[in-house]
């Protein structure tokens, strides 16, 4: 009898609350109706409400007026150093390079919405999220977010339809990329994100506008400013749901990545003493190559051929550099030559690497605990675990700790090749910094890494450069870096240093090559870069056919390269 009278209750319950809910989007409705009327009236007395984009036929003497979709915004006064448009998600937008006596300025013109058409979006996107399937899990897979897209536009595309049936398709288009702006992206900040342009956007409080680092000009000052701290806390709680994290007032830090696979970076004030901030680290969309980079003269052929001849025989690498000085970049192009039929297994607190589906790569990211301080996942972890996952190949996106550096060496010794970036400026300091706290590995360790590549970045020329390749000597007196080549900066030329020392020794001891054949198959390796800088051949799909084919079938490339004929490649 009792439990009757329970689940009558609850049956009763539940339908006040169906009823209160209903009752709650009725409301929300009607108050947007109400908006709409009141726009046609004032309209139709002749008051200036602005032009609306939205003509509603069900209402009551709401004027068909024929308007602009966005309306440009004035940009300040200075020389234009240069103009280009990018489409994102139907909107179109001109962005201006401008010197002004404040310095660079990065203006977008960004549309206007008018009080019509901001009362009939949240119209839509009141049906929108009554009528959509699809949640926010579904969006943490990139994958997946195509297809979210399309469900998105074609239930978008159908409501304006229905209630606008005479809309131009230019106005639906741009109604339909505000929304998806607005439900699915973070706001304004989605155009500055898929300009190819940009490398970083800063978020810096309400009180300062959007900054962003372009590629040619450097740091620059938007015109974008974030109206309220509410809206950055929104965005970077968007950003942590789907990567399954959370950002708060006690764990007021948040690194992730969102759907572009972009990395970003949260912190809430008042750690953040001048307000909330968001640091979002753009990746190139189309990945840099090892032929891009020979091409902008990040590193030379005869370089990049000595990699791939150390990555092919399976030397272990440390790739160092300052912060945004390429090494993620560059190991990332150099992961190419890596045999296909290799296991790589790559680490990474924030995924930042992005090989292609044909290679054999199992991609493994950290996770931080939750507010009860459980379900951490470490480097550490990581690393130990994928020692039992058969691995040929171990990346690690950082080394930082003393524990992760001595699980990573032994598994050098135990037969993997490994692959590690640093924070270094030089091979001496890389030396140092794994010698000293708070790595401190042994002197003797380092015997195991047979090349040590440094990256660096010159901020004022705007490139990035190789700037030394070494190789660690131990002795009883310690450890030297012996340098292999190193980048000229007056010349801007990479040149020979010093002879090695020990990597075309270990070379020999470990494969049974002799120095005549391993100069000759560096002079072949050569020999293939220069054919494929020749055709413009840089494509990821397209080398990796062209290493692949090195490894299935060397006489049949180095045929297809005397016939000079790239479209047998396939």
């Amino acid at each position: 009898m009792a439990k009757n009278r329970n689940d009558d209750l609850r049956k009763r319950l539940n339908i006040l609350r169906r009823k209160e809910s209903e009752k709650k989007t009725l409301s929300k409705e009607s108050d947007i109706m109400e908006r709409l009327k009141s726009i046609g009236k004032q309209v139709k007395n002749g008051k200036n409400v602005g032009e609306p984009v939205i003509i509603k036929k069900e209402i009551e003497n709401l004027p068909e007026i024929k308007p602009a979709a966005v309306t440009t915004h004035e940009h300040a006064p200075g020389s234009v150093l240069e103009k280009y448009t990018m489409a994102v998600d139907n909107a179109e937008v001109e962005v201006i390079i401008q010197k002004t006596q404040e310095g660079l300025v990065y203006h977008i013109e960004l549309p206007k919405l008018y009080e019509p058409t901001v009362a009939m979006l949240d119209y839509i996107r009141n049906e929108l999220l009554s009528l959509s399937t699809f949640g926010v899990g579904e969006i943490i897979e990139k994958k997946s977010i195509e297809k979210i897209k399309a469900e998105f536009i074609k239930l978008a595309s159908n409501i304006i339809k229905e209630k606008l049936p005479n809309i131009k398709k230019d106005i639906e288009d741009f109604l339909i990329g505000n929304l998806i702006h607005d439900m699915l992206g973070l706001g304004k900040i989605e155009y500055l994100i898929n300009d190819i342009n940009l490398e970083e956007i800063v978020l810096i409080g309400s009180k300062e506008p959007v900054r962003v680092y372009h590629k040619k000009y450097g740091w620059l000052k938007t015109n974008i400013l974030i109206k309220t701290e509410e809206e950055i806390i929104n965005y970077s709680n968007i950003i942590g749901r789907r990567v399954g994290r959370q950002i708060s007032v006690l764990n007021p830090l948040l690194d992730a990545h969102i759907i572009t696979g972009d990395r970003a970076n949260a912190v809430l004030y008042p750690i953040s003493h001048k307000g909330n901030t968001i640091t979002i680290r753009k990746f190139a969309r189309d990945p840099w190559t090892i032929i891009d980079l020979i091409n902008n003269k990040t590193c030379t052929v005869e370089i990049a051929s000595l990699l791939w001849l150390a990555m092919e025989f399976e030397m272990n690498i440390i790739f160092s550099g300052g912060t945004a000085s390429g090494k993620t970049s560059f190991l990332n192009a150099c992961l190419l030559f890596i045999p296909p039929n290799h296991r790589i297994i790559s680490i990474e607190d924030t995924r930042e690497l992005i090989l292609p589906d044909f290679m054999y790569w199992c991609p493994l990211v950290t996770r931080t605990a939750n507010p009860e301080g459980k379900g951490e996942v470490t480097m550490l972890d990581l690393l130990v675990n994928s020692l039992k996952m058969r691995p040929d190949r171990i990346i690690l996106g950082e080394m930082r700790r003393k524990a992760e550096a001595e699980v990573l060496f032994e598994a050098m010794h135990t037969g993997h090749s490994v692959y590690a970036t640093l924070h270094a400026d030089t091979a001496a300091e890389t030396a140092d910094r794994l010698t000293n706290p708070p790595i401190s590995v042994p002197a003797n360790l380092l015997k195991a890494i047979n090349l040590n590549v440094v990256m660096f970045r010159d901020r004022r020329r705007g490139i990035r450069r190789v700037s030394q390749i070494g190789e660690f000597i131990v002795s009883r007196d310690g450890v030297n870096a012996n340098i292999m080549y190193r980048w000229v900066p007056d010349r801007d030329e990479i040149k020979k240093h010093n002879d090695s020392v020990s990597f075309f020794e270990d070379l020999e001891r470990n494969t049974g090559m002799d120095m005549s054949s391993i100069k000759s198959d560096v002079e072949k390796k050569i020999g293939i870069f220069k054919w494929l800088i020749k055709h413009n051949i840089r494509s990821l799909d397209k080398l990796g056919k062209v290493i692949n084919l090195y490894y299935a079938n060397k006489d049949h490339l180095f045929s297809i390269i005397k016939k000079d004929n790239p479209s047998l490649i396939g």
